[in-house]
């Protein structure tokens, strides 16, 4: 395992996720703080939208940020390269479209590269094009999925085998045992997105939040499938309803339109649950409070730590009574 601490120059190896348009310099500047990577995503906003957060960010906290451009997503995508170059961000994470146009000028200027990918097919190619660091996503992840459908238990030892560059898992990860379970498969750490949502920082609403802590284990669903638009929502009136105009059979431009970052929007920050979606993984069963983010990096830290002092005992006492 390599380590992404010291190349990222941060306390620890936990980072997060773009979160699209109802990205915020609170909750990034609170990661960051806290010793993780704060993640700014950009979605769909302009580059205008996006800059303001990168100033609010940098007021709140000194420590070092990354910005999430996804390729296929943002119309912005020069522009904000552009800006990320004049606001001297030290990392750029590339997801959701072929990064290797874009890594050769982020390169010249001496900016880290993190490539999202989801099978070991995309995660050569990104290491073929330069990408410094691989965020292998599985599809128990929030939001927009790989339709290959992937799981980040199988994905991870997978990728790792076949590059040679760090992989951080992603997908299904909201605790120490999370992380403990990465690292055992070969990551060099975590992303963590649905997790985040429900810490006292997130300027979210409140609604969103509780969803979360009341969730079960089946309360997400996945829909787009048919269009080759994968998503993971939180099952709500809204999200139900998305969920039964897809399997009727819907356009790709009325999919768009239903699933818009202004729907996201309406339900993550306005707590509209009739006319808005709210993103989620499947670890929303295992949400069960809302700390504040230094708390829950500090819990996973520690109970990563002890779960794999434990797991390594049991492995030591079984092999020991099976010597002969």
């Amino acid at each position: 395992m390599i380590c992404i601490c010291e190349k990222l120059q941060i306390d620890y190896p936990i980072i997060q996720g773009g979160m699209g348009n109802i990205s915020n310099a609170q909750l990034t500047s609170a990661v960051s703080e806290a010793g993780g990577l704060g993640t700014i995503g950009c979605g769909t906003m302009t580059p205008s939208e996006v800059e303001t957060i990168i100033l609010k960010t940098k007021q709140l906290t000194k420590k070092r940020i990354a910005i999430n451009i996804a390729i296929n997503v943002s119309p912005y995508v020069n522009e904000l390269i552009d800006l990320v170059i004049k606001h001297n961000i030290p990392i750029v994470s590339l997801s959701a479209g072929n990064p290797a146009p874009y890594i050769p000028r982020l390169h010249e200027h001496g900016i880290i590269v993190i490539s999202l990918v989801a099978s070991v097919k995309h995660a050569k190619k990104a290491e073929e094009a330069g990408a410094d660091i691989l965020v292998a996503e599985g599809f128990e992840a929030a939001g927009i999925n790989s339709n290959l459908e992937l799981t980040t238990f199988t994905l991870i030892p997978q990728i790792v085998k076949h590059v040679k560059v760090p992989v951080i898992a992603a997908g299904g990860i909201a605790d120490g045992k999370g992380l403990a379970a990465a690292i055992m498969l070969g990551a060099s750490g975590v992303q963590i997105g649905t997790r985040l949502i429900a810490t006292k920082e997130a300027p979210f609403h409140n609604t969103y939040k509780q969803n979360l802590v009341k969730a079960s284990d089946t309360e997400t669903l996945v829909i787009g499938r048919s269009l080759g638009r994968v998503r993971r929502i939180l099952k709500t009136p809204y999200g139900v309803e998305l969920d039964k105009l897809d399997k009727k059979g819907i356009t790709l431009e009325f999919y768009n339109e239903i699933t818009s970052e202004e729907r996201h929007i309406k339900g993550a920050i306005e707590g509209d649950m009739e006319n808005g979606f709210l993103n989620s993984g499947q670890i929303a069963g295992l949400i069960e409070d809302i700390p504040t983010v230094k708390e829950l990096i500090n819990e996973m830290m520690e109970e990563a730590e002890n779960k794999m002092a434990k797991s390594l005992e049991r492995i030591n006492k079984i092999r020991a009574n099976n010597k002969h």
